[in-house]
């Protein structure tokens, strides 16, 4: 069934996808190849990785993989992000290092790329003419506060150096809106999980780590008690998200920020049920296997749950895939590329 959303791709445009090799951004890039689409991307290969384009260009083909262009470089040098945006008329820009683990460890680094690196996007965006700019910002903006569902306008203080930089990323966004004319979205992540995101690594997501780890009959670790709750989001409802972000044409949808989730609430505990359900349709042997607590991680909210009226009402964000649906349409990937 194709969904109704792509229907806003009929007309042929340029986009930049930044973090193009990465998990988000190459089901992106694969989206918008696949519907006829000429591609920019950058990337600099710290994290993303080549063998995630080498998959997208398998699965379009060559007559639309020739409608893309790789440049390889970082968001951090500004004559990169000047080269990159040249002739793009909507920038997606999903170059960040994710993690608060990471953000905690090596705090400098992750300030350098996603806040000077989304600042020297901003700017060669505005310098350009570019004629909508999308961009990755996070639910862990919502910081230490307790309301739930998350509403987009209430939020704490942040608990992680990862948290800050995704903030003052909308900050800047707002004021070169208010100040430079310009067309911007934000989209704050809810837990996205799917196909090619990796499994390994100190930094590896929770979905991908554990389909892994039930996979090769290693041990599975749960930080705290498992009653920690979040809202995951499949990545085919993020591709959603950006397509209509910025093919928006409702001007109050514009300099505003947006929640991209499903709208669910499952604990760590539930999840590593319906994984441990998941593999064990590949191997029954696993039904058996029981996680192993451990203390809680620093910088992590308890609990996370969006509100998504505000997406559907002002982009027609219509999510479709839930926790476990995501979760039987990756499982097959999960198993072969783990």
């Amino acid at each position: 069934m194709t969904e109704q959303y792509l229907d806003k791709l009929s007309k042929s445009s340029t986009w930049l996808v930044t973090g193009v090799a990465g998990f988000i951004g190459s089901n992106l890039l694969e989206t918008l190849l696949g519907r006829g689409q000429h591609v920019i991307g950058l990337d600099s290969f710290s994290t993303g990785r080549r063998e995630n384009l080498d998959q997208v260009r398998q699965l379009v083909g060559e007559t639309a993989w020739a409608g893309f262009s790789l440049i390889e470089g970082d968001i951090c040098d500004l004559d990169v992000c000047r080269g990159a945006v040249k002739g793009a008329d909507y920038v997606l820009h999903q170059a960040a290092l994710g993690s608060v683990p990471r953000s905690l460890e090596d705090p400098l680094r992750t300030h350098a790329s996603n806040i000077n690196g989304h600042l020297n996007m901003l700017v060669a965006a505005r310098d350009a003419g570019v004629r909508r700019f999308v961009y990755a910002a996070s639910s862990s903006t919502y910081g230490d506060s307790a309301t739930l569902p998350k509403v987009e306008d209430v939020i704490g203080k942040p608990l992680s150096p990862y948290a800050v930089t995704k903030y003052v990323n909308e900050l800047y966004a707002h004021v070169f809106g208010l100040h430079y004319g310009m067309e911007t979205l934000g989209l704050r992540y809810f837990n996205v999980f799917g196909r090619r995101q990796d499994p390994n690594g100190a930094y590896a997501a929770v979905i991908p780590r554990w389909f892994k780890a039930l996979m090769e009959g290693a041990a599975v670790y749960i930080n705290g008690d498992g009653e920690t709750s979040r809202d995951f989001c499949y990545i085919d409802n993020v591709v959603q998200a950006n397509i209509l972000a910025a093919l928006v044409s409702d001007k109050t949808a514009l300099n505003q920020v947006y929640n991209v989730a499903f709208g669910e609430q499952n604990t760590l505990n539930a999840l590593f049920e319906s994984i441990r359900g998941e593999v064990a349709k590949r191997k029954p042997e696993v039904l058996s296997a029981e996680p192993i607590y451990r203390d809680f991680r620093k910088g992590d909210v308890r609990h996370s749950l969006a509100d998504i009226s505000k997406i559907r009402s002002l982009l027609g964000y219509t999510p479709r895939y839930s926790l476990r649906d995501g979760l039987s349409a990756a499982a097959d990937y999960y198993a072969r590329h783990g």
